[in-house]
């Protein structure tokens, strides 16, 4: 310490500084633990409290659940949490019931990767992470329940993980209902014969395989082989956002396949409508709305079916099916179904060399194709690259409206992902149809008359023509004619067509797929199925919950020869032969089984977690239904019912929040709970960025260490270039909150982070500018304690008029500021609140003081509570009512009117504020300074904003 600093300390031994905000913090922190401050009363149950408390209107508010990262916080990620406890404090003060509390989003692949480098059980390293990430928060002052936090990876809670998946397999979607009903439903509609099995045959008929297969046709959570992204030196499958754009894994840089592999999916296409529509009744970002209704991808059209060979049928989607007659090939995803069937023996006769790829058989070229395409990412296949790859299949298809055969290909720029996996092209009118025809010399017609000069002869066109707005021609048969129709008439005539002989219909198609619900991978969720010797999939009983995971040596999976496409996962828990095959009894006496081995994503702890934080140690079920519908039912304003605010980033867009909402509608529909979607308002907080330097060679260099010269940045001598981006570890910028809290308290750090600009909008994080918080709150201390004696300065004299519209105009504004979550400009009408008692030089009256300290407690809570104990009170600021504004005083008692005259200002009048347009006119007309600039000359016109501004035109 430093002399200056220390004769500063000796003469004011009761200063607001670092180390008294720690000893204040600290003792609060302790205080708030002790008392159980945060606590929020349930209606019933163990966690019911004070009943007047529980009667008051509730507010639910969350963030999204933290990964409880090795590498600790940075002062980035604190910035949604503090926000949602501003929000949550001043919901508080203003009479809610607030539930608000934070658990751990804790299996993940970070933890398995550290296992697997050191040895380390994944559980040891995510509870330390969680023990430091707890104590870094508790230190940031929030106002959590604790009692209703958990971590995903207690079994306590993936039981009831579990529990939910075993409700979503024994469950189907009944389309006539619209909801999920229980899979006993369906089979008694089977047994009765109210149903009929695909091939009329009794349900008593059928052998338990057969009915297996029947209900997994119809199950919400559903077995199936599908293509997946799979990672030979990895050992593992990957989600289409673990792959790079180059079809290779994003961690480790390894080749990845497509490949088949049984898999355990979602149906999540069933509820594709109801995720769309009420999507309109949320209070979210249109911007995040825009995004799910894009993943969704409603689009409506016709299916129609293309004959090929004996008995098989291409069916296709198309939104363009008045272009029907213009189709002239049809291309297949390398992987579809069909492709085996339809590959002939040998080229038919006068097969296009270009077609055939150089091979002497369509079995050949078919194989060679479908390896060339299995390594490439969906996003790569979907890339508009300039050459279009392909291989005719050997077989044709027949168009249905014109009787003409048309090739079939296979080419990687069809996914089966996306409609059937099948397409009829229309190069004539699709870009890369059009591309693809040129390229393998395909024939194109003319369906739609173009608006330009082109002509209605493809070969002579540089490109495809494609509009909506436009007529049909060429497009007749002897039954039917859209020729001269335009699109929407030309649609509606040829889907009836199509119906009426039995080769299509209108229908809805969905650009959503179901959701792939496995990892292979040990950290994880263990699903609650065994298989017979039949391989048929058994639910575990309810009270076999939870299957917890078993000890294993080895966590990782499997790794082979990356290039090696044709290999298969084998996941760390099958080499736990023990847990594998079991012997159980599930109700018809013991018998074998073998244990599924995958594991459930990341994403399955995070669906349903706000409904653990209302009813956390219920071990009989789910929630309680008077808890859930207190927290979360439907009410006026909200009808879907959900949690009143839900804060985080804009990364979780799309999935996580697409497949909450599913998992929502699921328990709804079943009756588990009244709501049918989880979040009522979502709010996406921007991001705390940081400057990156780099040297010469690219790598970024300490933050801390750069010096900044006339405008440039040197480190250790060397110029380093300076770039915004994201703050980490890894890109040696971040600061933690540690070093500041150390430097210069919580609070300081909290009316930082919140004063840096709106709560929406990503901002530079700035070590240097922290101390002007510092230097508000030590302002906030000095006017009500005396730095040298420590004793409270405030009188019990009232305030002075300018004091008292000083005092209320900020009660107002940071009222709503508050309630608007617009922090920064709340702690800009505090600091000129403070500022204004400062300047006064008197002591501050107690009322104002009082007052002051409530405006602050939202943000600074920890200062707050300290003053507010030294103003006497023994009761905790937390609950204390939040000022309310006199309107007397919020409204000036006159306001500064500008008369401008040929836009030229003449003239300043103090006016009062409620002046009507009128009477203000008649005021700025009279003024002798307009009249002297007016010079007798006629007005012309006279603009009047009441009451800041008159504008004045002379004739």
């Amino acid at each position: 310490m430093s002399e200056t600093n220390s004769a500063a300390e000796a003469a004011a031994p009761h200063r607001y500084t670092a180390a008294m905000a720690a000893d204040i913090e600290a003792r609060w922190q302790d205080f708030w633990d002790a008392e159980g401050t945060y606590e929020a009363p349930n209606p019933t149950g163990d966690l019911a409290g004070d009943p007047e408390l529980a009667a008051k209107p509730k507010k639910f508010i969350m963030d999204m659940f933290p990964y409880p990262s090795g590498a600790g916080l940075h002062v980035g990620h604190p910035l949604g949490y503090i926000a949602t406890d501003v929000f949550a404090r001043h919901q508080r003060m203003t009479g809610h019931n607030v539930l608000h509390t934070l658990g751990f989003d804790a299996f993940g692949l970070p933890a398995e990767q550290y296992a697997v480098q050191t040895g380390t059980h994944p559980r040891v390293s995510t509870e330390a992470n969680i023990e430091n990430m707890t104590a870094q928060l508790r230190r940031l002052g929030l106002g959590h329940d604790k009692r209703r936090s958990f971590a995903t990876i207690e079994s306590e809670y993936y039981k009831w993980t579990q529990w939910i998946f075993l409700q979503i397999f024994n469950s189907w979607y009944d389309t006539e209902a619209d909801r999920a009903r229980p899979i006993d439903e369906l089979v008694a509609q089977f047994e009765s014969g109210a149903r009929p099995t695909p091939d009329g045959r009794d349900w008593s008929a059928l052998s338990a395989v057969e009915r297996a297969d029947i209900l997994s046709e119809y199950r919400l959570a559903y077995a199936s082989d599908a293509p997946v992204n799979w990672s030979p030196g990895l050992g593992t499958v990957l989600a289409n956002e673990e792959v790079t754009a180059d079809g290779r894994s994003e961690r480790g840089n390894f080749p990845v396949f497509k490949a088949k592999l049984r898999q355990w999916n979602m149906r999540i296409t069933a509820y594709a409508d109801r995720l769309l529509n009420d999507l309109d009744g949320l209070d979210w970002p249109e911007a995040i709305k825009l995004q799910q209704r894009n993943w969704i991808g409603r689009s409506e059209g016709a299916r129609v079916d293309f004959p090929v060979g004996g008995a098989d049928a291409i069916t296709v989607f198309t939104t363009r099916q008045d272009t029907l007659f213009g189709a002239t090939y049809m291309v297949l995803a390398p992987e579809h179904e069909l492709v085996e069937r339809i590959v002939p023996d040998a080229w038919p006769e006068g097969t296009h060399p270009v077609w055939t790829g150089g091979h002497a058989t369509p079995a050949e070229a078919v194989a060679a194709y479908r390896k060339q395409a299995a390594a490439k990412s969906d996003v790569e296949r979907q890339a508009e690259a300039k050459d279009k790859t392909g291989v005719f299949t050997g077989a044709y298809a027949t168009n249905p409206v014109s009787g003409e055969k048309v090739p079939v290909f296979i080419a990687d720029y069809v996914l089966m992902g996306y409609g059937t996996g099948a397409i009829m092209a229309v190069p004539a009118h699709d870009a890369r149809d059009f591309a693809f025809a040129r390229a393998f010399e395909l024939p194109m017609r003319c369906v739609v008359e173009p608006s330009d000069d082109r002509g209605t002869d493809p070969s002579t066109w540089d490109d495809a023509f494609a509009s909506y707005d436009a007529k049909l021609v060429n497009s007749a048969n002897d039954e039917i004619s859209l020729d001269g129709l335009g699109v929407v008439d030309a649609k509606a005539k040829i889907t009836e067509w199509l119906k009426e002989h039995g080769v299509g219909e209108g229908t809805v198609n969905f650009r959503l797929r179901d959701w792939l619900f496995s990892r292979q991978r040990y950290w994880g969720e263990p699903f609650p199925i065994v298989y017979d010797e039949d391989g048929v999939a058994h639910a575990l009983p309810e009270s076999m919950l939870p299957l917890e995971l078993p000890e294993v040596d080895d966590y990782s999976p499997r790794t082979f020869d990356p290039d090696d496409a044709d290999t298969q996962p084998e996941t760390p828990l099958s080499r736990n032969a023990e847990w594998v095959n079991v012997t159980l009894d599930l109700g018809d006496g013991p018998k074998k089984y073998r244990r599924e081995t995958n594991t459930m994503p990341n994403w399955a702890g995070s669906c349903w977690y706000e409904l653990r934080y209302l009813d956390p140690r219920n071990d009989a079920k789910l929630v309680d239904p008077a808890i859930e519908q207190y927290w979360m039912g439907p009410r006026e304003g909200q009808p879907t019912g959900g949690v009143d605010l839900y804060v985080g980033g804009q990364e979780h867009a799309v999935l996580h929040l697409l497949y909450a909402r599913f998992w929502s509608k699921v328990l709804h529909d079943l009756g588990h709970i009244s709501s049918s979607e989880p979040f009522h308002k979502l709010y996406n907080q921007g991001m705390i960025q940081a400057y990156v330097y780099r040297d010469s060679r690219g790598i970024a260099v300490p933050a801390a260490e750069v010096e900044e010269r006339d405008g440039k940045f040197y480190y250790q001598g060397e110029k380093v270039s300076r770039v915004l981006g994201k703050m980490g570890k890894s890109l040696k910028n971040a600061v933690t909150p540690d070093e500041i809290c150390a430097e210069y308290g919580a609070d300081t750090l909290r009316l930082y982070e919140m004063a840096m600009g709106p709560l929406d909008v990503s901002r530079p994080w700035d070590t240097r500018a922290v101390v002007g918080q510092f230097r508000l709150l030590q302002r906030l201390w000095r006017n009500i304690v005396d730095e040298e004696t420590g004793a409270v300065t405030v009188v019990a004299a009232d305030p002075d008029e300018e004091t008292l519209r000083a005092l209320h105009k900020a009660i107002d504004g940071v009222g709503r500021d508050m309630a608007g979550m617009r922090f920064n400009t709340a702690i800009a009408k505090v600091t000129e609140l403070n500022n204004h008692l400062t300047k006064t030089g008197g002591p501050v009256s107690r009322s104002v003081a009082e007052s002051l300290v409530l405006l602050v407690a939202p943000l600074a809570p920890h200062i707050a509570e300290e003053l507010w104990r030294r103003l006497g009170h023994t009761g905790s600021v937390v609950r204390q009512d939040f000022p309310v504004a006199d309107p007397a005083y919020v409204v000036d008692e006159t306001v500064t009117c500008v008369v401008q005259v040929k836009g030229k200002v003449k003239a300043r009048l103090e006016i009062p504020p409620t002046i009507s347009d009128e009477e203000l006119e008649a005021q700025a007309l009279a003024d002798p300074a307009v009249v002297a600039a007016l010079g007798g000359a006629g007005i012309r016109k006279v603009i009047v904003r009441a009451p800041k501004l008159v504008n004045i035109v002379p004739a």
